[in-house]
């Protein structure tokens, strides 16, 4: 097998070079080849100075994560730095694209960097649970001091070349289009250079109120998190001692995060959000339709949210409402959006104006017969959406993918009020639309294959992480949280209040329990609308009009500022209820909440899986991470059930009297995993 790294001689100066693509990922070979372009460089007396170099759209973009979990192939990575910073001839490392990760290490060990205004570097390990594990925790903080160095390691985006430059991370920035030249020019001119400047040899200052600072700026993003407070730990542990022992703490660390649950479960997400854009019975070469302009139908927050992300991705939309001031309220929601985000620096001016620009608004449903892609956005009723794809068959050009927003109605039934239902999916935005990232895509029974391709491949343009669900009532997502609302309504007749309920969903990673949701969505929404007809807990809050926080009153009390509190007037009607029902008010146990409304999710996920409604498990954990904030440190409902033990699973069922899915009982008396 030809080696990925091949050195190059120009006069007195070797270039290393990595082709390793798709991102020169540091795998076992090009670790091997750079240990022997070093070797090289150090034993011939007639190269005075070395650069490293990447082909490719990218320098070294991270560590061969499929390695991650097997034995590790010699020399490691920690290994490779320590020989290049030990090289008594100058190295420079030539950044371009990205430096992350184990490729941020590389260049640290370098005694120069050099790198083209557009490049990034970084050490993004902390979102798969690790930290930089090769000496960068005690590099960074040893050359740009230790603010940085927690930004960069325990939140984990990249910087610019510009700021890298500014903190001394960088040396010089170089022409975008003459790196290798520029980076050989700057090695012959430090080459006499002595003593090398080597990050391990240099002195990090400690910084108390830097670090305290930042764990309580960050507290909430780091809540139940492990990595952060690791890597927090290491940049402190290279202001305390030598930079071996510095090293050691780091070596700790790692091991501890690389064996922990929560790593393995990042890197599951890692992998499974990859996984989840292929559909596995298309073609990757399907020919996809060309989405140049698009309509929506609905001017509300879907509509206007949804509409947001094909604007922000230079995709001009129409937008339809049935009044006029329904319609201005809409478009002034979008623009008044992006001017607080233009506060927030994230857009200039300029942009704002040129994604209104996109933005025709209009009262017409004519005015969509150009789009090649409507999506409807309006409330959730059979019969109007009906009317409405009727109607847009009429309207709209032939080819023209036709998509609805629903969130559990039939997207088989809705196709079927058309003549052309291999052009109808479905396309759930979770809400912010604008802000959410999953994208349901709902793959109807005659969906064609060129138009479920082209709206999987449109998801990463706007934005989003698209995942495909078959046709079932709630899709995935919704037909999985309908578990967890009934059996919580049920322990609040056995004795358990709202809040202890929400507190176990929130102690357990959630952004908010069940009835913090319902509280926030809306007591009201599916609501009969006859407050003389009181069959449940749900019936009695919403004709007392507690519809939840827009009326200051729901499952909670709140105040001016949304600031929930127990209602006293909730316990009343709970009592009452359970009164009515002739039954005894008990304690309930944490345990017993986790076993009652997420066991039977896994449950719900297994039954999903079996009738072939979502395509793998992972596919499943996707969608509850991005679309209802399950924490990504527990992988996803189906991961963390795995963690859990599915035999544990299957007895707190069986405990509870629910009936367990043929598919989950099987994988437990195998003792296998989703």
């Amino acid at each position: 097998m030809t080696s990925p790294i091949r050195t190059e001689r120009h006069d007195d100066v070797l270039v290393i070079i990595s082709n390793n693509p798709p991102v020169n990922a540091l795998g076992a070979a090009v670790r091997q080849g750079l240990e022997a372009g070093i070797k090289e460089a150090v034993g011939d007396d007639s190269i005075k100075a070395v650069v490293i170099r990447c082909d490719g759209r990218t320098f070294f973009a991270g560590a061969d994560i499929t390695e991650f979990g097997k034995p590790m192939q010699e020399p490691g990575l920690g290994t490779v730095i320590d020989m290049i910073e030990a090289a008594d001839k100058p190295v420079v490392a030539a950044i371009h694209g990205t430096a992350l990760g184990g490729g941020c290490e590389v260049t640290l060990g370098c005694h120069y960097r050099v790198a083209v205004p557009s490049a990034k570097i970084g050490t993004p390990e902390v979102k798969l649970g690790l930290l930089p594990g090769a000496g960068g925790t005690q590099r960074i903080p040893r050359i740009a001091g230790v603010p940085l160095a927690l930004e960069m390691t325990a939140i984990g985006n990249p910087i610019s070349a510009k700021k890298a430059l500014d903190a001394g991370l960088i040396d010089k920035i170089v022409g975008e289009d003459s790196l290798e030249a520029d980076a050989i020019a700057f090695a012959r001119g430090v080459a006499a250079q002595r003593p090398l400047p080597r990050a391990s040899e240099k002195t990090a200052t400690a910084d108390p109120e830097a670090v305290e600072s930042f764990k309580k700026a960050n507290g909430r993003k780091f809540r139940g998190f492990d990595a952060p407070a690791a890597n927090i730990r290491c940049v402190e542990a290279s202001t305390e001692g030598s930079f071996a022992d510095g090293i050691q703490t780091e070596r700790k660390e790692f091991m501890k995060l690389m064996m922990g649950t929560q790593s393995a479960a990042q890197r599951h997400l890692f992998f499974a959000e990859r996984q989840a854009a292929k559909v596995d019975d298309i073609p990757a070469d399907t020919k996809k339709r060309d989405i140049k302009k698009v309509g929506v139908i609905g001017a509300g927050t879907m509509g206007g949210g949804i509409s947001m992300n094909f604007l922000q991705a230079g995709i001009p939309v129409t937008i339809v409402e049935t009044a006029q001031d329904a319609l201005d309220r809409g478009v002034a929601t979008i623009r008044k959006n992006y001017e607080a985000s233009a506060k927030k620096g994230r857009y200039t001016t300029e942009k704002v104006e040129a994604m209104m620009g996109l933005l025709t608004p209009t009262l017409s449903l004519d005015d969509l017969a150009d789009c090649d892609l409507v999506i409807e956005a309006i409330y959730e009723n059979m019969d109007v959406k009906k009317e409405v794809f009727g109607k847009l068959d009429t309207i709209v050009k032939q080819g023209a993918i036709l998509a609805s927003n629903t969130s559990y109605l039939n997207v088989d039934e809705i196709a079927a009020s058309t003549k052309r239902p291999q052009d109808v999916i479905g396309m759930h935005f979770f809400s912010p639309a604008n802000v959410m990232k999953l994208l349901e895509v709902v793959r109807g029974a005659k969906t064609a294959d060129d138009v479920l391709a082209t709206v999987m491949a449109l998801a990463k343009p706007i934005g989003k992480v698209a995942v495909v669900s078959g046709v079932c009532d709630g899709f995935i997502g919704n037909r999985m949280l309908s578990q967890r609302q009934k059996p919580a309504t049920d322990l609040l007749m056995e004795g358990a209040t709202p809040e202890q309920v929400d507190k176990v969903h929130v102690g357990m990673g959630m952004p908010m329990g069940p009835f913090q949701m319902s509280d926030l969505a809306g007591v009201d929404i599916g609501w009969h609308r006859d407050p003389s007809r009181i069959e449940s807990i749900r019936d009695a809050l919403a004709a007392e009009g507690r519809w939840g926080q827009k009326k200051q009153a729901g499952f909670y009390d709140y105040d001016e500022k949304r600031t929930p509190s127990p209602s006293p007037r909730v316990g009343e009607i709970i009592d009452d209820f359970r009164a009515k029902a002739g039954k005894e008010k008990r304690e309930v146990s944490d345990q017993e909440i986790v076993e009652r409304t997420l066991y039977p999710m896994v449950n719900e996920g297994a039954k999903i899986l079996s009738e072939g409604m979502a395509q793998r498990a992972s596919d499943i954990d996707v969608v509850w991470i991005y679309g209802y904030g399950w924490p990504v440190y527990t992988g996803g409902p189906m991961f963390w059930a795995n963690t859990v033990g599915l035999d544990t699973i299957v007895a707190g069922l069986e405990k509870h009297g629910v009936e367990v899915a043929p598919l989950l009982k099987e994988k437990a008396a195998k003792g296998e995993k989703f």
